[in-house]
């Protein structure tokens, strides 16, 4: 059985190709977080929602025309990474760029659970191709996170696009972290990052010079990556203390929600987080913050905020933040 579907994009096909292979954007359209290592014989691995990573192997490669790769699911017995090969075939139109994507090796069930999640990729790719704008993806809402990686794979969705839209003028802009202006917040949520993945055995270096979505995202993902690599067990030396991992990762989910919510609020943006989200990583707040890390200067009191508050506006109070409502 196979699966295959054709778009139309209003771009030509150098620019096609771009919008299939480079993390960038890949993940305005399909994916969380994405590596890519674009050679024959180079690999992948696709964070597509919360908690579902695809990975595997390129195996031709032919820029603006042909796209040939395996494909399959980390942790599957039906489709394990390697499995299934997906075929993508770019064609010049007047109109700009057939994109063609057709999945093979898969049964008749495989096929048509892949040809839901395809569909609602390329109407995606479709969309972002004409706009050129990224919006969120319903399908990364996670209301009851299994762990705290995948609430931290869910909290960088919605940091993301809160990178994604600032702009120069936004970087001497002041942000609910009283000491840091944007510029300097990203800045220290850069190197947060890159201590942590590097802690976890990450090959990773910062790069200021990219664009802020870029920058974090790329950290995001190599920190991520790793740690869910190396499970939740034991502990993990960051250098100045040794933590428990569990802790580790309670520490990048509120480094990615929090923060994304200071820069959401510096710079006028909405930010949507699901309730279930935010009560999870809340959870998390209320076991790893305490009179210590408040004494440190790491987190302001606690501001209160009425019993109705949402669940975002209880975290961000919890941790020491003013919510916009309060």
């Amino acid at each position: 059985m196979s699966y295959e579907r054709t778009v139309i994009l209003p771009v030509d096909a150098d620019a096609a190709f771009a919008l299939v292979t480079e993390p960038e954007r890949l993940r305005r359209w399909q994916t969380v977080a994405c590596r890519v290592d674009l050679t024959v014989g180079g690999g992948f691995r696709f964070t597509m929602g919360p908690g579902h990573q695809a990975s595997g192997t390129f195996t031709e490669i032919e820029p603006g025309r042909r796209l040939v790769f395996t494909w399959g699911w980390e942790g599957s017995d039906a489709v394990p990474p390697g499995d299934s090969t997906v075929f993508i075939t770019l064609e010049p139109l007047a109109q700009g760029t057939a994109v063609t994507l057709r999945h093979e090796g898969l049964n008749a069930e495989q096929s048509a659970g892949h040809a839901e999640g395809w569909n609602h990729f390329l109407d995606r790719l479709a969309r972002f191709a004409e706009t050129g704008q990224a919006v969120a993806d319903e399908w990364n809402a996670t209301p009851e996170p299994e762990n705290a990686i995948q609430s931290a794979e869910a909290a960088l969705t919605a940091l993301q696009l809160a990178l994604y839209h600032l702009t120069a003028e936004d970087a001497t802009r002041p942000t609910p972290c009283e000491d840091f202006n944007v510029s300097e917040l990203l800045d220290h949520l850069a190197g947060n990052l890159a201590g942590i993945g590097s802690a976890l055995g990450a090959q990773l270096s910062d790069a200021p010079e990219l664009a802020p979505e870029p920058r974090i995202a790329n950290l995001a993902q190599a920190a991520l990556e790793a740690l869910n690599v190396r499970g939740l067990a034991g502990e993990i030396d960051l250098g100045f203390a040794v933590l428990p991992a569990p802790v580790v990762a309670g520490i990048l989910n509120l480094e990615l929600l929090v923060h994304g919510w200071d820069l959401a609020q510096a710079t006028g943006q909405d930010y949507a987080v699901d309730p279930g989200l935010a009560d999870y990583v809340l959870g998390i707040a209320q076991g790893t913050v305490g009179a210590a890390q408040r004494e440190s200067g790491s987190f302001g009191p606690q501001t209160v905020v009425a019993e109705s508050a949402g669940s975002l506006d209880r975290l961000v109070a919890f941790t020491g933040r003013v919510p916009s409502g309060a």
